[in-house]
C-alpha cells in the first residue's frame, strides 16, 4: 500500500510506497529477462508487459499484439493507483492520504532503439501523440490535479534497465510543490507586469540570441538564464499556450523536430549524457476550490526542460537548494549551436 504524506514544514507530498521484492516478482522477472536479452517492450514481446491503456496501431492490429507504433502500459510497479479512494486523514499532526494516481510507460518505438534522439521525426511526432491522448484523458478524472510526463535516459537518473526508449506518466491527485511554486512566480510576474514571463523571456532571447540553441517557426530551444544544470536546455512554444494537450498536427511535428535536434545536440557535444526530461503543463482546472488558478491561462506557459546529469548534485545543493553550474548558459548555447549534426 502506498501513501502521500506531507511535511509539515515545508508543504511538500512524499510518496511513501511500499514496492518489495517478495511482493512485485514481475520486477524480478524483467531483470531476469535483460540477462537473457529479452526486451519487454520490443514488438513481438507484449506479453512481458501489463495489458495497454492505449496504443498507435496500424489498422486492423489487435490490443497486446504486434502492430504497434507507440504503446502505453501500466507501470509494472506503481507509485500510484488509479482504483484507491483519496481518503484524506490525519494522523495527530500529520497530513496523508491515499496514493491515487496513475503510473504509465510510454514506449516510443517497437524497435529496439535505445535513445529517442536517433528515432525519425515522424516517429517522435507519434510519441508526443500519445503524451496527448494521455493527458486528455486522465484530465477527465477530477481526482487529479496534475499530469506529469518524464524521461529517465539512462541508469544513472533513474532509468530501467530495459535499454529501449520509453518515457513515463504520472498523475497526481495533489500539485507537486515545485510546479506550484513555478505557477505562483508566474502568476505574480502578471500580476505586476500583465504579461506572460515565459513569452517575455522568448522576445528577450530572441533579441538577444546569446542562449539560443535552435529554433523553428513554432518553438524555441534554449539554455535559461539560470540554469541549475550545465547545457539545460528549455524548449517552448513561442506562441502562448498553457496546455500541452491543445497542441495540433502542425505543432506537434514541428515540436518533434525540434526535440530531436536538441537531443541529437546534447548526444554529440556531451558523449550520450544521461539525462532527465519534464514537460511541464498546465494543471487540471477542474472542481477547484475559490477559483484556484483564475488567471492560469494568461500567465502560465508549457515547455520541456532537459537536465542533462554528467555530474552529480552534492550535498550542498541538496541542502540548500542552491545549484552551482560549472558551464554558463551562453557558453553552452554556444557549444551546442557549434555540433553538427
Amino acid at each position: 500500500m502506498s501513501f502521500l504524506r506531507r511535511d509539515p514544514i515545508t508543504g511538500r507530498w512524499v510518496i511513501n510506497t511500499d514496492r518489495t521484492r517478495d511482493k512485485y516478482p514481475s520486477l524480478i522477472e524483467m531483470e531476469e529477462l535483460t540477462k537473457k536479452e529479452i526486451c519487454p517492450f520490443c514488438e513481438g514481446n507484449e506479453t512481458y508487459t501489463p495489458s495497454e491503456v492505449f496504443a498507435l496501431r496500424n489498422e486492423g492490429s489487435e490490443k497486446d499484439k504486434p502492430g504497434w507504433q507507440v504503446r502505453v502500459v501500466p507501470n509494472i510497479s506503481p507509485a500510484l493507483r488509479v482504483e484507491l479512494e483519496l481518503e484524506r486523514r490525519a494522523e495527530l499532526m500529520y497530513d496523508l492520504m491515499n496514493a491515487v494516481g496513475a503510473h504509465e510507460i510510454i514506449i516510443e518505438t517497437p524497435e529496439h532503439v535505445p535513445n529517442l534522439a536517433d528515432l525519425e521525426i515522424s516517429q517522435i511526432q507519434k510519441v508526443l501523440e500519445a503524451y496527448k491522448q494521455r493527458i486528455l484523458d486522465l484530465k477527465k478524472d477530477k481526482r487529479f490535479r496534475s499530469v506529469a510526463i518524464f524521461k529517465n535516459h539512462g541508469e544513472r537518473v533513474g532509468s530501467l534497465r530495459i535499454k529501449h526508449t520509453h518515457s513515463q506518466l504520472i498523475a497526481l491527485s495533489i500539485t507537486p510543490k515545485s510546479l506550484k511554486e513555478e505557477l505562483k512566480g508566474a502568476k505574480e510576474y502578471f500580476d505586476y507586469k500583465e504579461r506572460c514571463v515565459y513569452c517575455d523571456i522568448i522576445r528577450q532571447e530572441l533579441s538577444t540570441k546569446k542562449r539560443i540553441v535552435a529554433t523553428n517557426p513554432h518553438f524555441i530551444a534554449l539554455c535559461p538564464f539560470a540554469s541549475r544544470f550545465t547545457h539545460e536546455v528549455w524548449i517552448l512554444p513561442k506562441k502562448h499556450s498553457v496546455d500541452f494537450e491543445q497542441i495540433d498536427e502542425e505543432l506537434a511535428g514541428s515540436l518533434a523536430g525540434l526535440l530531436k535536434e536538441v537531443l541529437l545536440r546534447l548526444k554529440i557535444l556531451l558523449d550520450d549524457p544521461p539525462y532527465n526530461y519534464i514537460l511541464h503543463t498546465g494543471p487540471n482546472r477542474t472542481h477547484r476550490r475559490g477559483g484556484a488558478w483564475k488567471t492560469l491561462d494568461e500567465d502560465y506557459h508549457w515547455h520541456i526542460e532537459i537536465m542533462p546529469c554528467y555530474t552529480r548534485i552534492d550535498g550542498f545543493e541538496w541542502g540548500t537548494g542552491f545549484y552551482i553550474d560549472s558551464t554558463t548558459p551562453e557558453k553552452a548555447a554556444e557549444n551546442l549551436r557549434k555540433v553538427k549534426i
